[in-house]
């Protein structure tokens, strides 16, 4: 698989200050372990933490649950990867702006693929939240997303 890198400097704003830069690039080597390199065993020995709270309702609290749902993703999906085109911090919250594709040829065209806001809460160096906002962008992921998306697997809410 051609690895999609995730780059920090071409992300980074000057008005960040200290911790928040921490916890972008906190951010940033998770998502790219995750969602790029699928290095599942590291993601979960460095980031698994028990207060990691879901509030995507299709997946389950806990860091465990999530790697189980981006790795039974990506056995159907082996070209999966995550394009952050935009990063926002404030405070101990990070949003990351990003295109999701599942085909390499997809990449970086934005009629394809899922349009995703993710935003991470950070405390005390841990990830303990996440919120997510998903825009399939062509028919075949509607369809996967209209599928899967009846089953609520936490009863965190989306706000």
């Amino acid at each position: 698989m051609d690895t999609l890198k995730i780059s920090f400097d071409r992300l980074k704003k000057d008005s960040w200050s200290e911790q928040e830069t921490k916890n972008v690039k906190l951010l940033i080597d998770f998502v790219q372990q995750l969602m790029n390199n699928h290095n599942f065993d590291h993601v979960l020995q460095k980031f698994g933490n028990p207060y990691y709270r879901q509030h995507n309702r299709n997946i389950p609290d806990g860091m465990e649950a999530l790697i189980k749902y981006v790795k039974d993703f990506t056995k159907r999906f082996p070209d999966y990867t995550y394009d952050v085109k935009h990063i926002y911090a404030d405070g101990d919250y990070v949003i990351f702006h990003s295109q999701i594709t599942t085909r390499k040829k997809d990449r970086g065209n934005d009629k394809r693929g899922i349009n995703v806001s993710d935003t991470w809460k950070i405390e005390n160096n841990q990830i303990v939240e996440h919120w997510d906002s998903l825009q399939a962008m062509n028919g075949s992921l509607r369809f996967l997303f209209w599928l899967i998306g009846g089953r609520i697997a936490n009863n965190n809410g989306v706000y």
